[in-house]
């Protein structure tokens, strides 16, 4: 496991934790994250993580229900749900984070805290995600005057 897989298991830990306690205190996060992960670059990124999905969350519930057909977000298991919205979070939001790794990152904790259709289920909707914001993306003219 990588040092930021590591890091993102833990955001998924935090994600998991907010769905059942929506108003848990910031300084409880990030000692939770700071007991987990010793290098602050770490810490760091884990929490650009958690503070990114919330801060899309609508957004990113939003295009996830339209890329899941026929599952609705509350009735999805809440690992699964949170793997989605961690890996749709760096697909839309994270250009640094190529695509392939967002996806198997994903993929990968699916495969670790998931039921054993996880990670099929999360790389087919995450697959569906993208190719939906690849058709909808503006396409930019780089022309030279």
């Amino acid at each position: 496991m990588t040092r930021r897989s590591r890091a993102r298991e833990v955001a998924l830990q935090l994600l998991f934790q907010r769905d059942h306690n929506p108003k848990m205190d910031r300084s409880a996060l990030e000692q939770f994250a700071t007991e987990r992960l010793r290098e602050e670059i770490l810490r760091d990124f884990c929490m650009h993580l958690y503070d990114g999905v919330v801060a899309h969350l609508a957004d990113i519930d939003q295009k996830l229900s339209l890329a899941a057909e026929n599952w609705r977000l509350p009735r999805m298991a809440a690992v699964d749900r949170n793997i989605l919205r961690m890996g749709a979070f760096e697909l839309l939001f994270t250009p640094d984070t190529p695509p392939a790794v967002a996806f198997d990152e994903a993929i990968e904790l699916a495969r670790r805290y998931g039921s054993a259709d996880s990670s099929a289920f999360v790389n087919g909707v995450l697959d569906r995600l993208r190719r939906e914001a690849t058709q909808t993306a503006t396409p930019v003219d780089v022309r030279e005057p």
